[in-house]
């Protein structure tokens, strides 16, 4: 899957992953290859991706949004450290 993340000043993440994990608003959930099309709001938390070598990365967000679509998935942050 590719993913992008973004704040309004910069792209902080763009590559190839195997898994992410997001704080939903209604719960904590993730997200693997060929998931089904969703658009989701997030709340503050940690974010955890598996890239395809097998590393795991951590990035905190402010809350957000994600679209998940055709194995692309972009999340918008207003802060991701």
């Amino acid at each position: 899957m590719k993913i992008e993340i973004l704040t309004p000043d910069s792209k902080v993440y763009e590559g190839e992953i195997e898994s992410i994990r997001v704080p939903g608003q209604k719960g904590s959930f993730q997200v693997l290859k060929d998931h089904a099309p969703i658009i989701s709001t997030l709340d503050k938390g940690m974010v955890r991706i598996i890239d395809e070598a097998g590393k795991e990365l951590i990035y905190e967000i402010d809350g957000g949004v994600i679209e998940v679509k055709a194995n692309k998935i972009i999340l918008l942050s207003e802060s991701v450290k």
